[in-house]
């Protein structure tokens, strides 16, 4: 795949507020998904966004769909990486499918990013606010290139506030309290999580030029607690 077939795809998915996310090849031993050709893919491109870019174009999107439209941001990210998909030879994979692939560790790969404590990769220039909406695969191997030796921010932080926010403490060294989060955000004491986003996620310093808008953050807080 050649760097000039990235821009151009990096053209197309600019009309929808995505970019790509980095790329690498698959090796022999990997459990490589099924490219193009329904043989085992020879690359991978992800594909996401930095900060809240695509929310206009999924919002106008979603005005002509049905109101009772499940997981409509999953549906909105498998239709527009599927078009780009389809227009560039390619096969469009999305976190969601299932079985799951190893999305995280693929963005790992391509990007050289590392987890906050949180579980968010941290990225250097938009800290924890971006996302991975999909990949695409590819029968041709991308141009060979390792991915940037990126500076872990998570490392120069003494202070971690990212884990002294929340009042459940729902993230710790140990993990994250899932079902605490949960009740918590559910509960009478969750409105400022469920209308400003989590607050651990909001107190990291880090590419704050990139933090999601408040209703993007109550949209993702609504879908976490399913109401």
């Amino acid at each position: 795949m050649s760097p000039r077939l990235v821009d151009d795809i990096a053209t197309a998915l600019a009309e929808h507020g995505l970019i790509p996310r980095g790329g690498f090849a698959f090796g022999d031993g990997d459990a490589a998904p099924a490219g193009p050709a329904g043989r085992p893919a020879r690359s991978a491109l992800l594909v996401g966004q930095a900060g809240a870019a695509p929310w206009p174009h999924y919002r106008n999107w979603l005005e002509r769909q049905p109101k009772d439209l499940e997981n409509p941001l999953d549906s909105w990210s498998r239709e527009t990486i599927g078009k780009v998909a389809r227009a560039f030879g390619a096969h469009a994979v999305s976190p969601s499918d299932k079985p799951y692939l190893p999305f995280q560790q693929w963005a790992m790969r391509a990007e050289g990013l590392k987890p906050s404590p949180l579980g968010i990769l941290m990225h250097p220039e938009y800290g924890l606010w971006h996302a991975y909406r999909g990949a695409l695969l590819f029968d041709a191997e991308i141009d060979k290139q390792e991915s940037l030796k990126q500076i872990h921010l998570c490392d120069l932080c003494d202070g971690k506030p990212c884990l002294k926010s929340c009042p459940v403490d729902a993230y710790s060294e140990t993990g994250f309290a899932h079902r605490e989060c949960l009740a918590h955000v559910r509960g009478p004491t969750g409105v400022p999580c469920r209308t400003g986003g989590c607050l651990d996620r909001n107190a990291c310093p880090q590419g704050l030029a990139f933090r999601y808008p408040r209703q993007v953050q109550a949209f993702h807080m609504r879908s976490f607690g399913g109401f």
